[in-house]
């Protein structure tokens, strides 16, 4: 990602990393937010926005995003079996300069299976410095 709000293009595709759905976390995660989730079913759809926000949040480290406004237009494609790896990629959609020193980045991120289907996709607006 580039260093500051100015270098970042419309169009401009980042990779968030892959991850994939582990059985001991999806048999936990189902165990304490959606009881009776069968995992033969998948991870559920919280489970797959968590593994989306941890990729989120590792690949933006070190960023010059420094808030996180929303997220919107949430989608769910489908639910990923245990043991598939998960490929999140960041489109840059519109970015607008605020002031002198930051400028908002609005972005779709999404989460691809192994075969390159949609898992789940969502809208951002995050603050970045210039």
């Amino acid at each position: 990602m580039p260093a500051s709000f100015d270098e970042i293009s419309v169009g401009q595709v980042v990779s968030l990393g892959v991850v994939a759905v582990d059985p001991h976390a999806l048999e936990a995660f189902a165990r304490a937010f959606t009881p009776g989730w069968g995992m033969e079913r998948g991870a559920p759809d919280a489970m797959v926005f968590a593994l989306w926000a941890r990729l989120d949040e590792q690949a933006s480290a070190d960023w010059p995003q420094t808030k996180r406004l929303g997220v919107d237009a949430l989608r769910w494609g489908r639910n990923p079996p245990v043991g598939e790896l998960l490929r999140g990629r960041m489109t840059v959609m519109g970015k607008d300069p605020v002031g002198d020193d930051k400028g908002i980045v609005i972005a779709q991120h999404d989460l691809l299976d192994e075969a390159g289907r949609l898992v789940f996709s969502c809208l951002t607006r995050s603050v970045f410095a210039r």
